[in-house]
């Protein structure tokens, strides 16, 4: 009976500390809040249930009771999966593209736009139909333009 309020009491004791409790779990839910779910894509390592997630997370959780520091914990998860593990992969050559490619798609479709309008504008008219060819068409469609 003197183990189980022993085991008792340490488990409640060693989870009544809240403070500090409370800001490790700040930080491990603000790391997994900056790195990618390299599953999902489009889900932080907080908010995906992938299976590739729960081991990242189990990873961060252990480097983090393990005593490094939020830059080491990223920079291990870089070096082994690469800048694209992060929200926001720094500006390199490497990640050039991302950072770029939607300004250069944009200024594509612009100059795109830009030439369509431009040769809309300096088309020629259709030019106007002759008599012989009015008359065809009236034909076909009646003098209303309706068709029979």
């Amino acid at each position: 009976m003197r183990v189980w309020a022993l085991l008792f009491l340490v488990f409640f004791l060693g989870n009544a500390l809240p403070g500090e409790n409370l800001e490790t779990e700040q930080r491990i839910r603000k790391l997994e809040e900056k790195l990618r779910c390299l599953v999902c894509q489009n889900q932080s390592l907080a908010d995906s249930n992938a299976e590739l997630a729960k081991d990242l997370r189990s990873e961060v959780r252990e480097q983090v009771k393990a005593g490094k520091s939020d830059d080491q914990i990223v920079d291990f998860l870089v070096q082994r999966y690469g800048d694209f593990v992060l929200y926001q992969p720094p500006f390199k050559a490497s990640t050039a593209l991302l950072w770029a490619g939607p300004f250069v798609l944009l200024a594509a479709a612009v100059a795109a736009l830009v030439v369509i309008l431009r040769r809309r504008r300096s088309a020629p008219e259709a030019p106007a139909l002759g008599a012989d060819e009015r008359r065809l068409v009236e034909t076909v469609l009646g003098p209303d333009g309706d068709a029979k």
